[in-house]
């Protein structure tokens, strides 16, 4: 008997709204979130056209709100916004993955957002791991701005799961997403369901 894995994305699939946006609103107030994002449309607007890569815009973004901040702050900030994720929560999704832990499944949150700000909030569900998008952090502790891992995003997502999960025949695989930032899971999977 394989062993049964279920994997799920987070943003607009566990969510109904992209966390990162709802983030920076929390963490900066929407006058800063607003400004951020004028300041970067054209970026926005070219990564749309994907003439930009996504991580890139998405770096650059994170560091323009960021960059500088204590790591403390930040972990703190990602702690206390657990409760606001829970205005919009996607209640059907995270049936399906409170079942899929009841049953005994291994259970992973595959995200491209920021590990600081997911993690909390899935701790409540007892899930197996959660990989996200992982940020540096300097020698006195202060956020750089730039990322340590691959943006956790597209083929990146099932190359995180095959480091912690590598034996792919040895398990049947439940991969749920939205969006085409997931295709690369959904299809590497034995059931992929969009939701």
């Amino acid at each position: 008997m394989k062993e049964t894995i279920a994997v799920f994305d987070f943003d607009g699939t566990l969510t109904t709204k992209d966390t990162m946006l709802e983030f920076i609103k929390f963490a900066c107030g929407k006058r800063k979130f607003f400004f951020g994002f004028l300041l970067y449309s054209p970026i926005l607007v070219l990564m749309k056209l994907r003439l930009y890569p996504n991580w890139k815009a998405k770096e650059k973004i994170f560091s323009y709100y960021f960059k500088g901040m204590s790591y403390q702050k930040f972990k703190e900030l990602g702690a206390k916004f657990r409760n606001v994720i829970d205005e919009f929560k996607r209640r059907s999704v995270i049936d399906i993955l409170i079942k899929h832990i009841s049953e005994g499944h291994k259970v992973y949150i595959i995200s491209a957002s920021i590990e600081e700000w997911v993690q909390p909030w899935c701790e409540q569900y007892n899930v197996t791991g959660i990989m996200g998008t992982k940020i540096e952090v300097d020698n006195k502790g202060n956020i750089t701005g730039r990322f340590k891992s691959k943006n956790c995003y597209g083929r990146e997502k099932v190359e995180r799961l095959l480091e912690v999960e590598p034996l792919r025949d040895k398990y049947h695989l439940y991969a749920y997403g939205d969006s085409r930032g997931d295709r690369e899971m959904i299809s590497f999977a034995d059931e992929g369901i969009y939701v």
